[in-house]
């Protein structure tokens, strides 16, 4: 009996010990198990708490997209209703949400927007030549869609106005500067044109749907050389008519593989109208007579060069 009686009492002694043991693993695999959701719930606790940039609602960005395949809508052309007169584009350089360059408050998209409406009312003031912007508001466009829209209204001229901006010690950098299209630029056009999948394409009214690719690419090429020739021919009217009028950061025609330019059969230019970077030309690209002026400037090229081109503009009007 008393061993029975020891036997019970050690059993007795050490029951509660296991079973705590046991206990203790279970409630270990427990915290094991929940305190990761446990983590994870206090931090997205904290994060609506304190509004976290990039995760709050808050920091959502939507954006409207073109439906997929499909083409914007064509911006409206102004001027004379005869369509033999030349059309010239004009483009603001970004917009939307892309501001573009800025400094002290100065965003590029508002600058090229003012510019680009300067431009055109000029333009239409002294007649004879149809204008249409890319863009007549505060909207994206993507740079294809930008020289797209003029080719797609067969322009005869697409102006592209941007303002650059700097920093470092180039931060006095100031003045305007117009670019055409790079040599290096020019060959990426052409095989890239040559190239594509959709073949039914034309370059000055050749259909290059049923030529081979070496024909093609030569013809791009051709036309390319040509459209580089005209547009390096307005970048030099655009320096001429501005030369004493308004500072240059460069006085000679510039060259880079721009995408706006890269047009095979469209004379197109990319104009700088200033740094925004540089107080004198903000305060400049800002006032109403600095837009007058740039505007006067750019008209009277774009006039002068269509002249050269016999197209049929009319007459400047006095003023």
């Amino acid at each position: 009996m008393c061993r029975a009686l020891s036997l019970q009492t050690h059993c007795t002694r050490f029951t509660p010990g296991l079973t705590i043991a046991a206990m203790s693993r279970r409630f270990q695999i427990l915290l094991l198990l929940i305190a990761p959701v446990v983590v994870f719930g206090a931090m997205i606790l904290v994060d609506r708490a304190f509004q976290a940039p990039g995760r709050g609602l808050d920091y959502v960005l939507r954006f409207e997209l073109p439906p997929a395949g499909g083409e914007i809508g064509l911006p409206k052309v102004q001027g004379p209703l005869d369509a033999s007169r030349p059309l010239v584009v004009i483009d603001a350089g970004h917009g939307g949400h892309d501001p573009g360059a800025g400094a002290n408050g100065v965003r590029e998209k508002d600058l090229t927007l003012a510019l680009a409406r300067a431009v055109r009312d000029r333009l239409l003031e002294l007649g004879g030549v149809r204008v249409a912007l890319t863009r007549d508001e505060d909207r994206f466009l993507l740079l294809t869609e930008r020289s797209g829209i003029a080719r797609r209204l067969k322009a005869d001229l697409f102006v592209s106005i941007h303002a650059d901006s700097t920093g470092g010690p180039s931060a006095t950098a100031r003045g305007a500067s117009i670019y055409t299209l790079s040599a290096r630029g020019t060959n990426e056009a052409a095989e890239r044109l040559a190239g594509r999948e959709n073949r039914a394409d034309t370059v000055n009214g050749v259909t290059l749907e049923d030529t081979s690719d070496t024909v093609s690419a030569i013809l791009v090429d051709l036309s390319q050389r040509d459209t580089q020739a005209r547009s390096s021919e307005f970048a030099g009217l655009f320096l001429r008519e501005g030369a004493g009028r308004i500072a240059f950061h460069y006085g000679t025609e510039q060259s880079a593989a721009f995408v706006v330019l890269k047009s095979p059969d469209l004379p197109s230019v990319l104009i700088e109208a200033g740094y925004v970077t540089a107080p004198e030309d903000a305060d400049r690209l800002q006032s109403v007579e600095g837009r007058a002026q740039f505007s006067a400037i750019v008209a009277q090229a774009v006039r002068v060069y269509f002249a050269r081109k016999s197209a049929p503009v009319a007459p400047q009007s006095a003023g």
